[in-house]
């Protein structure tokens, strides 16, 4: 297992059962706000939250070694350990949930439930490893992420009625480090195919899908769905690619849902 990197940054909130939640890229933990202040319940009993930044992001230190999510997902064990926790219920959206799927894998006797929003089990074509590749040859290069900003990465993310949204997620976009950007790009690229791990599970499952997300279609919940015994899919109505900052109501059922599942 690699070793957590010594400065990490997680937000927390309420008790119960242990939920974990993976940002996006290139977001940091922020983007939970709504998670944080909803999924406790009113009573504060539901779930104990921990959004951590992934390596790089927010307030976490990159650390060393080679680009990996597998890296990621072992600081995710290793954040289990340091808060007391055996096993919790583990989600990202998008590359939070190729985390969630390589902690899957790696570390599946953690693991309560799994939530996968926005994301996919199946590894990158190669046009697409290319371009992550540019990206992070291009952000290294410069020093600067102003790339993804030129590229429109928030807008790409967001459904068709997100426009109000635009300037929270630029500002976390402007706000991730060169440094960060160029690994998380290498670390998915190199990512393997998940749906044997996915055929493999036995805890409850969500997939959570926005129906207008151009980045990642409706057949790739699709696929995740067939290969999971025990799976629940939410397609979010007008929703983009960052369906938990979009529709946080809808996104929040879906998780509630989750989280009786696994408590029985």
């Amino acid at each position: 297992m690699t070793q957590l990197p010594s400065a990490v940054s997680v937000r927390e909130s309420g008790s119960g059962t242990p939920l974990v939640l993976l940002h996006a890229f290139p977001l940091d933990a922020s983007m939970w706000s709504a998670q944080l202040d909803a999924l406790p319940g009113p009573t504060g009993h539901r779930a104990r939250v921990l959004a951590p930044d992934q390596r790089g992001f927010g307030g976490t230190e990159l650390g060393t070694g080679e680009p990996s999510l597998d890296a990621v997902a072992d600081d995710v064990a290793l954040l289990l350990d340091a808060a007391g926790i055996e096993r919790a219920v583990v989600g990202g959206l998008s590359m939070g949930g190729y985390v969630a799927l390589a902690f899957a894998r790696r570390h599946p006797d953690r693991l309560a439930g799994l939530l996968l929003a926005n994301t996919r089990a199946t590894a990158d074509a190669e046009a697409v490893r290319a371009n992550r590749e540019r990206i992070a040859a291009a952000v290294l290069a410069r020093d600067s992420v102003q790339l993804l900003l030129d590229e429109k990465t928030a807008a790409n993310q967001l459904g068709p009625d997100s426009g109000h949204l635009v300037e929270r997620v630029q500002k976390m976009v402007a706000g991730a480090a060169p440094a960060a950007v160029a690994w998380a790009q290498r670390a998915m690229a190199a990512r393997l195919e998940a749906l044997d791990v996915l055929a493999g599970l036995r805890v409850p499952t969500a997939v959570v899908a926005g129906e207008q997300d151009g980045l990642v279609p409706l057949s790739e919940a699709d696929l995740m769905v067939r290969a999971l015994p025990a799976a629940e899919l939410t397609v979010i109505p007008g929703v983009g690619h960052l369906s938990a900052l979009e529709a946080p109501e809808e996104f929040n059922a879906a998780v509630c849902r989750l989280l009786e599942r696994v408590a029985g």
